[in-house]
C-alpha cells in the first residue's frame, strides 16, 4: 500500500516526533510535558516516521530544531486526531468538490498530509509516510491529555547521523526505532488515502 502509518507503537501508546529549539525541547524532555511557552492555540505537526523527522528537521541541525523529541501519545487520542482529520489538499473523487473539501478543512481539528518516506541518506521513498497537523482542540488535547512521555533523542539522531556519513549504515540502521505497521484500518484512514 502506498499510504502507510508505521510507527513505534505499543498496545496503547503511538511515538511521533518534533524538533524544537532547545529552549522548548529540552524543558518539555526535562519535566516529560510541554512547557506553557508552547503554543496551544497553533498547529503542530506530528509525525511518527522517525527518518521523516529527520529529513525535516536536518538531523538536528536546522534552526529552531535542534532539538529532537519522541513523544509518546495514546493510541486513543492518536485515533481520534485521524478519526477528526481531513486532507490538507483538495483530492478529485475523495471529496464531492473544492468547496466541500473548504468547509470540512475548517472545522476539522487535524490534517493529514501524505509525504514520500526517506531512507537513512533522507532520499525519498515510493511508499507515502503521514504527517498528522493538529490545531484547536487537537492541539490541546495532544499537550495536555495524550502526552504520556517525552523523550530527548537528540543525541541518538546525531549518533545514527554520524554512522551514516561514516558509511555504517548497518550500524546506523539497528539505532533506529522498531517502526512497524501501526493498526489503523479503513474506518481510521478511508477518508484520508488520497
Amino acid at each position: 500500500m502506498n499510504h502507510r502509518i508505521r510507527a513505534l507503537h505499543t498496545d496503547t501508546t503511538i511515538t511521533v516526533y518534533q524538533a524544537y529549539a532547545p529552549e522548548l525541547g529540552v524543558p518539555a524532555a526535562r519535566t516529560g510535558r510541554f512547557p506553557a511557552a508552547w503554543k496551544r492555540d497553533r498547529m503542530t505537526w506530528i509525525k511518527p516516521s522517525f527518518l521523516w523527522m529527520m529529513y525535516r528537521c536536518g538531523w538536528g541541525t536546522k534552526e529552531g530544531q535542534q532539538t529532537v523529541l519522541a513523544v509518546e501519545i495514546t493510541r486513543e487520542g492518536f485515533d481520534w486526531a485521524l478519526r477528526h482529520a481531513c486532507l490538507s489538499h483538495y483530492v478529485r473523487g475523495l471529496h464531492s468538490d473544492q468547496a466541500a473539501w473548504k468547509r470540512e478543512l475548517r472545522r476539522s481539528p487535524a490534517r493529514v498530509q501524505w509525504d514520500p518516506e526517506r531512507d537513512l541518506h533522507l532520499n525519498a521513498l515510493p511508499h507515502r509516510s503521514l504527517q498528522l497537523g493538529l490545531s484547536g482542540e487537537a492541539s490541546r488535547c495532544y499537550a495536555d491529555e495524550w502526552t504520556v512521555s517525552i523523550t530527548d533523542v537528540t543525541d541518538r539522531a546525531r549518533e545514527i547521523h554520524g554512522l551514516v556519513r561514516d558509511g555504517d549504515e548497518a550500524a546506523a540502521a539497528r539505532l533506529l526505532p522498531e517502526e512497524r505497521a501501526y493498526p489503523a484500518g479503513d474506518e481510521l484512514l478511508s477518508h484520508l488515502r488520497a
